[in-house]
């Protein structure tokens, strides 16, 4: 993914079977836990002016940049999501008020007209995250297998688990729980009087 193409970086025992008359060009030295990795590389420095030795950071910029552009996106689509939830929500229980103001009359507690409210709309979130995940998982190893000349391994590109699945199910839930939660006490609170008003 980058460098040189024809490089090859591999243990010590590997590189002696592949290469046995072949010189390394670069040494990646593991220390033991606690050691200061400054001073050892201005040791190796003050030992020999012809290596240049180099600290790896243990921060990656641009693991960094893509996790927070990832969570912003996240964030925004759940928002979005939400939205479309309260939306539609909203318009349905309009749509419904006849129905609602008739449920009422006969002894719906406004409780019970939210719970009515939350549940189907739950469904609708359940549904929706059992067919947008299998869709989502393949999308994305589409994409992964077709990005530029890159053949990434598939350790790589499996990186999908039962628990985080689990929970985008959940959260695929919740959002059109909570989307749905302000539509529904506004539901609640109608009276027979006003919907049979607006009629």
């Amino acid at each position: 993914m980058e460098g040189n193409a024809r490089a090859l970086e591999a243990a010590w025992e590997s590189f002696a079977q592949l290469a046995p008359d072949t010189h390394a060009t670069e040494y990646t030295v593991r220390l033991t836990p606690g050691a200061d990795a400054r001073a050892y590389a201005e040791a190796v420095a003050a030992l020999d002016p012809g290596l240049h030795a180099s600290v790896l950071d243990s921060g990656n910029a641009g693991t960094a940049t893509v996790i927070t552009f990832s969570t912003v996106f996240t964030v925004l689509l759940t928002l979005v999501a939400s939205l479309g939830v309260f939306n539609t929500v909203l318009l349905n229980t309009r749509e419904r008020r006849r129905d609602l103001g008739m449920l009422k009359s006969i002894g719906m507690t406004p409780r019970q007209v939210v719970v009515m409210t939350v549940t189907s709309v739950a469904g609708l979130g359940t549904f929706g995250g059992l067919l947008g995940i299998p869709l989502g998982i393949v999308a994305h190893r589409l994409v992964v297998d077709n990005v530029g000349a890159v053949d990434f391994p598939a350790y790589m590109k499996d990186v999908w688990h039962a628990p985080q699945l689990a929970a985008m199910l959940l959260a695929g839930v919740a959002i059109a729980v909570l989307g749905a939660l302000v539509p529904a006490r506004s539901a609640a609170r109608m009276t027979i009087a006003s919907v049979l008003h607006t009629e």
